[in-house]
């Protein structure tokens, strides 16, 4: 896996592998090929929106960096910043783990903890970058972050013989559905359908779907706490009238057994909001999907977004596990 340079030969994101799943493909009934976004520098698929946006912050002249963040967008942030040689100051909510903030520190970042949910430490976020040359990067909610990610769909273009019958990700702030929809419609993949998985309580993308505008969560009470935007972002539902988006909710049960099971199967352990669209593959969903006609019946392949998330280890799996019941 090589890395992709910018101008100056800094490398940010790998251009990252595209493997079949054999048990995967067993519980879709389907054949299902994995992106492996687990394996960037960071642990997930944000190094690729937010390094680009951070690259050209700083041909713009940012002097430092502010990021609010539940952990992955910030260790992109502060990753690309070290990479920069700019600044980076990390907001994160009470209930971001020690392991995380330890993480964002390696990289040079100031840490700051404040409000009980992403969406307080985002208002921390934007005050501090009120100070002159400091640029605030949002994870999830500007076009220079999906045009970022929008680069994992073009290397899926490259890497399949041919498109596949659709593809199965997971919803926080919507910030990775707007760069693969972006992806899609610059690769002329438009009428692939998307599958949009969030876990029951960090659902605002479904509940905007269901009331046809954005919907702003009491809370978020998912363990999925990466999925935990309360308000997606108006991207989102543009994405969902712009193609075919079919949004599913699994239970918080079923992402930490699809973490546990993906682990078995592929050696490979992701945080609950990849365990989330995992879950639709591992529960038959994708054969209900085909039965209630929102999918092709004879879908030849489908690819599914490892996000990845790098605030895992066994120890948190087992915690997770205790926390919901599960043997």
């Amino acid at each position: 896996m090589a890395a992709t340079l910018d101008r100056h030969g800094r490398g940010f994101y790998l251009v990252t592998p595209v493997l079949e799943s054999m048990a995967l493909s067993k519980a879709a009934g389907t054949r299902v090929y994995m992106k492996l976004e687990n394996v960037q520098p960071t642990g997930s698929f944000k190094i690729r929106g937010i390094g680009y946006f951070c690259q050209e912050a700083a041909k713009n002249g940012c002097k430092h960096f502010v990021c609010s963040t539940g952990g992955n967008a910030g260790l992109a942030a502060a990753y690309a910043a070290k990479k920069l040689g700019i600044p980076a100051t990390i907001i994160v909510p009470t209930n971001t783990s020690q392991d995380t903030v330890q993480k964002l520190e390696e990289q040079g970042a100031e840490v700051e903890v404040f409000g009980k949910v992403w969406d307080d430490a985002y208002v921390k976020a934007l005050a501090l970058a009120e100070t002159e040359g400091w640029n605030s990067v949002h994870p999830f909610d500007h076009p220079l972050i999906w045009e970022g990610h929008a680069s994992m769909v073009r290397e899926l273009k490259d890497a399949l013989s041919n498109k596949p019958g659709a593809i199965v990700l997971a919803v926080g702030g919507g910030g990775l559905l707007a760069g693969v929809v972006a992806g899609l419609q610059d690769v002329g993949w438009q009428d692939v359908p998307i599958i949009a998985v969030e876990t029951k309580g960090a659902d605002s993308f479904n509940a905007a779907l269901s009331a046809g505008r954005l919907v702003t969560l009491p809370d978020i009470t998912s363990v999925a706490k990466c999925l935990g935007a309360k308000t997606v972002c108006v991207r989102a539902l543009e994405c969902a009238r712009e193609c075919q988006v079919i949004s599913q909710l699994v239970e918080d049960v079923e992402a930490v057994q699809a973490m546990e099971q993906f682990l078995d199967d592929e050696r490979m352990l992701v945080q609950p909001a990849c365990g989330a669209p995992l879950a639709l593959l591992y529960t038959g969903r994708v054969q209900q999907l085909q039965r209630e006609g929102h999918l092709n019946p004879d879908l030849d392949s489908i690819v599914i977004i490892v996000c990845g998330g790098s605030n895992i280890q066994m120890s948190g799996l087992q915690a997770l596990k205790t926390q919901l019941g599960m043997k």
